[in-house]
């Protein structure tokens, strides 16, 4: 029964290469859930290249699935968290001269970090997951730090798509799937899935959330964000493993 959760970055990128004040990704998040999304993903970065501080308040008003807020564990960015407290936060890596998101988020290495926010956030009724590699370390220490969730980066699957490679990293995630629950998780995916390759990590038994957005935002361009939504449902339901969208 998986779920999608639409990422509406792309929407204020838009916006901000005018510094102007459309298209609003909080416009884009209502069309979202209009055509199904069942949760609204964004990225709160620290240099706030494109969602920024009103967009995030105005969500937590506007949303009425899932909002989810994928975060660094920089001071700043947790006190706004504690203070919007969205339905769950995605502990995310962060690098300022990255394009987008790239890797997953070291959790072995910053454990205690990590663990001191998720705290934090637990405190204040926040589901926490982390975003990391298809590592069962990685995943593990997830667990240990007292995440509800990990959302596996897919990027290796992604950029394999078309190649000799893409069994590999198929089984790569269904392992990673199995350690995440073998550890108590939830397990979610994310990061460079598309309408074209989306049909073989659905289909995977496990998943109960894909968190998807370039390919939806571009593909809005011409068809509409419902109609886009709509028809990221209906692949992932006909690829499903578990046969429906919840």
């Amino acid at each position: 029964m998986a779920r999608l959760g639409v990422n509406i970055d792309h929407v204020a990128t838009v916006r901000q290469a005018r510094q102007t004040y459309e298209p609003d990704p909080v416009w884009a998040a209502v069309e979202a859930q209009l055509g199904g999304a069942d949760g609204i993903t964004v990225h709160l970065r620290e240099d706030r290249r494109h969602i920024n501080y009103r967009d995030v308040k105005l969500l937590k008003d506007v949303v009425s699935v899932k909002l989810n807020l994928e975060m660094s564990i920089a001071p700043e960015i947790v006190d706004i968290a504690l203070k919007i407290r969205p339905s769950q936060c995605t502990l995310v890596p962060e690098r300022r001269e990255e394009i987008t998101t790239e890797g997953g988020l070291d959790v072995v290495k910053f454990r205690k970090q990590v663990a001191a926010v998720v705290t934090k956030l637990k405190k204040k009724g926040i589901e926490v997951s982390a975003f990391v590699e298809p590592i069962p370390d990685q995943i593990k220490a997830a667990a240990d730090a007292g995440c509800h969730a990990v959302e596996l980066w897919t990027g290796g699957y992604a950029h394999s798509w078309a190649t000799t490679d893409v069994q590999s990293e198929l089984k790569r995630l269904a392992s990673a799937i199995e350690a995440g629950h073998t550890a108590g998780l939830v397990v979610h995916a994310g990061h460079g899935l598309t309408y074209e390759n989306i049909g073989p990590v659905a289909a995977l038994p496990g998943f109960e959330e894909f968190n998807i957005g370039h390919t939806i935002v571009s593909r809005a361009i011409f068809v509409g964000m419902r109609e886009a939504v709509r028809q990221m449902k209906e692949l992932i339901l006909r690829h499903s493993a578990g046969g429906r969208i919840g």
